[in-house]
């Protein structure tokens, strides 16, 4: 490892923060449900908070001196198109799962969606970014084992399950629009700080929420919360905590270990999902979401350990240049 690379005990840690804090989305949604919010405007209202709250942390280290902002004329073309990609596959990651757990069960719907660690690492090995090692296969495959016994273990057959092909067509499109954007961030537009490319993707999210509410009619549940603003403070809290910060850390942690280490330590989502579930919703923990979680940890530790054999994996961002000058990039002073 290079002396001026972190140690990829951050890049984990960064990853691990992320999944932790994005597991904390289904008992907020229930709340912000149970509280009159319509699920648009959940997401609406989440990537705006979190516009607001990365936007801010931008302004604020531009104002320190400690980044420069990268103008889009001043970016190539190529990475013009990589970060609009990213940025939409942001939102219809959002809006293809906001639907399909209206058409299907949510563990079905959830059961589709994490495949997309396996679509990163086939990415990966196609386009010749990352060698599946040993270490690495068996951390995936014990993840997403454990993934489906921690999800599986929410279906309640006394309940029924709801099937519906569309429904979980939409969630493995889901699944796609995530594999998308891993693979694609990684480098796909290095010469944009990462606090800046997530202002863009979170401020596409905002667009097209607000373009489909006013085009299906259903503009006025975005001002929900200024009606009734009892809801606020679980608004503010989500697009801090669920948004902002694990938000930045994802795109970070790409960036520092790679789409495909990532990727499968994001299956720790589901994990902190389902114990929140059972300590605040009072649902049931299943001794086989026990061992599936008990799986996935196995898979980050075995990752872990063998980080130390992976090659370097290059910086993700080089300075741009802005008005002739190399532009900062985070973490410079």
């Amino acid at each position: 490892m290079r002396r001026d690379r972190p140690h990829p005990l951050t890049g984990f840690g960064i990853v691990i923060l992320a999944a932790a804090l994005f597991g904390t989305l289904g008992p907020l949604s229930r709340f912000a449900y149970v509280a009159g919010m319509e699920p648009l405007a959940f997401v609406g209202w989440r990537a705006f908070i979190g516009v607001i709250a990365v936007g801010g942390f931008v302004a604020w280290r531009v104002r320190r001196g400690n980044e420069r902002l990268v103008r889009w004329t001043s970016l190539p073309s190529r990475e013009r198109l990589l970060l609009g990609v990213a940025a939409l596959t942001g939102f219809t990651l959002n809006f293809a799962m906001f639907i399909a757990f209206d058409l299907v069960t949510v563990a079905l719907a959830l059961l589709a969606f994490y495949t997309f660690p396996a679509m990163v690492a086939v990415a990966a090995v196609a386009l010749g970014r990352e060698r599946l090692k040993r270490p690495t296969v068996v951390a995936l495959g014990l993840a997403l084992a454990g993934m489906v016994a921690v999800v599986a273990g929410q279906l309640d057959p006394s309940a029924g399950i709801e099937f519906n092909w569309l429904g979980v067509a939409l969630a493995l499109g889901a699944a796609v629009s995530q594999a998308v954007f891993v693979t694609i961030s990684r480098d796909g537009y290095r010469s944009v700080p990462t606090d800046q490319a997530m202002t863009v993707i979170l401020m596409t999210t905002v667009g097209c929420a607000l373009l489909i509410a006013l085009a299906t009619g259903s503009a006025a549940t975005l001002i929900y919360p200024l009606v009734e603003p009892s809801v606020l403070p679980l608004v503010l809290f989500t697009g801090l905590f669920a948004a902002a910060i694990p938000s930045l850390a994802f795109l970070t942690g790409i960036r520092l270990i790679g789409g495909l280490r990532a990727g499968i330590l994001m299956l720790i989502e589901p994990v902190v999902g389902v114990l929140l579930a059972a300590l605040l919703l009072d649902e049931g923990l299943q001794p086989v979401q026990v061992v599936g979680g008990a799986a996935i940890l196995a898979a980050a530790i075995i990752l872990q350990r063998s980080a130390g054999d992976e090659p370097d994996i290059e910086p993700a961002a080089t300075p741009a240049v802005v008005d002739g000058r190399p532009a900062r990039l985070p973490g410079a002073s």
